[in-house]
């Protein structure tokens, strides 16, 4: 089978959510040797995205990038394309080519805070993208849920979960004495810093004096309030964007990941936080609440009090902390990689 896959994020100096999915996802992919893969980019691909059954296309950087690719599309007609990343080349390639694109979630139709460029391209792009494609895979249940809620019409036959993995299939150990409250997201409304950071400073002074607030992650919209609070609330630090190596080293050193987000369409950093043993916050809403079941603590993200009560268990109770890193590894496991992988593939081979 010869599979197009839109790679892009995959090249971006900064990853995020979607770059780290289609990351993860395609170093397990392209070991499988059965295939042939067509990787479509606009920059130069990461040093392990080849193999004697991987060809890159690169089409120049722009606004026409879509457009070019999609007419390579039609002329190459690969067996199946595979969008991960973007609603643009599912909702104008010719459809004698079939594409799946992977629905990450429904931010943009949902009441939370959203760019607004990115809300008016997914609102137009979306429902085309759904009506066209030859199937949809969909990040998580919650996700999936969300699809069928806004897209009635959909058949439920169309649609997939394939979830996620970990960031690393073995972490490293976490250090002997943990400290610190750590967030690791894009600085933006939805993440929901401005609470979080509030919600530290009403906790009382002595555990304020022994776990900082540590944030992590690159500028993203409606982020001045945010670095406006930073700068005005003792204890509470911003790293800016951190790489692998680092990313690795904050959750092996904190003593809880918080993560209060208003929406997310599954929630990496939780999942890579839970693997790793660390007690976690999280938010009692969608994908994040499917990917932490029991072994989260979840709070009100839109409730300040409910995060600070719920930060001040977690930095106290020794007992709640034990059951959660013990819960944490096992919750985790439901989720690798090869399982993600082996689910696309086995959709794609039946298209």
């Amino acid at each position: 089978m010869r599979i197009a896959i839109d790679v892009r994020e995959v090249c971006r100096p900064q990853i995020t959510g979607k770059g780290a999915w289609a990351r993860g996802c395609l170093q397990v992919l392209l070991q499988e040797q059965s295939h042939q893969f067509l990787l479509l980019t606009d920059s130069p691909l990461p040093a392990n995205f080849s193999g004697a059954n991987v060809t890159t296309h690169l089409f120049k950087h722009g606004p026409g990038w879509h457009f070019r690719a999609a007419k390579f599309l039609k002329q190459e007609h690969p067996d199946v394309v595979l969008c991960p990343t973007s609603y643009l080349i599912p909702a104008i390639l010719h459809q004698s080519v079939p594409c799946v694109p992977i629905v990450h979630d429904l931010i943009a139709f949902q009441r939370e805070p959203h760019n607004r460029k990115a809300k008016i391209l997914e609102r137009a792009l979306l429902p085309r993208a759904l009506r066209r494609a030859a199937h949809v895979l969909c990040i998580s249940e919650s996700t999936k849920h969300d699809i069928l809620e806004r897209f009635p019409e959909l058949p439920l036959d169309r649609l997939t979960s394939v979830f996620a993995g970990p960031f690393r299939a073995s972490p490293p150990p976490r250090v002997a004495k943990p400290a610190g409250i750590l967030c690791i997201a894009t600085l933006c409304p939805r993440k929901n810093q401005l609470r979080l950071i509030r919600a530290y400073a009403a906790l009382p002074e002595a555990l304020k004096a022994a776990h900082p607030l540590l944030l992590a992650g690159g500028r993203g919209w409606r982020d001045v309030p945010i670095l406006r609070l930073v700068e005005q609330t003792p204890g509470v630090q911003w790293l800016q964007y951190v790489r692998d190596s680092e990313y690795d080293a904050l959750l092996s050193r904190c003593a809880v990941f918080a993560y209060p987000s208003l929406y997310e369409g599954f929630g990496l950093p939780v999942l890579d936080a839970l693997q790793r043993g660390v007690p976690v916050l999280t938010s009692d809403r969608g994908s994040l609440q499917e990917v932490a079941g029991d072994a989260a603590l979840l709070v009100d993200p839109e409730r300040v009090p409910s995060m600070t009560d719920g930060l001040q268990r977690l930095l106290t109770d020794a007992t709640l902390r034990e059951r959660l890193a013990a819960a944490g590894p096992a919750q985790a496991a439901q989720y690798s990689w090869q399982r993600t992988a082996t689910i696309v593939l086995d959709v794609l081979s039946r298209l």
